[in-house]
């Protein structure tokens, strides 16, 4: 347990910037999960404008640092290529 003022005001900033971060990932879970919907029930167009707020949603939560660039790269390479045989199937 912290003991000096220091300490202690750290740990009551360490437990809201978690709270900040638990909202960020669901933030990007809840934009995941429409996109995904959109891919399977919806129209490449519709797919489109969720992958665009999606992206968007994953960008902010790298520079935020709950997520690493590289994961945030990741993620968006494999939504562009679901996106990308959605429109296919598509044409």
């Amino acid at each position: 347990m912290a003991h000096s003022l220091s300490a202690k005001k750290r740990v009551r900033q360490n437990a809201s910037q978690r709270a900040v971060n638990r909202w960020r990932l669901r933030a990007m879970r809840d934009a995941l999960k429409e996109f995904n919907e959109a891919i399977v029930h919806g129209t490449a167009e519709k797919a489109q404008e969720t992958f665009s707020k999606c992206v968007a949603v994953i960008d902010r939560s790298a520079g935020k640092g709950v997520i690493h660039s590289n994961q945030a790269s990741r993620r968006k390479s494999r939504l562009n290529d679901r996106l990308r045989s959605k429109k296919l199937a598509k044409a």
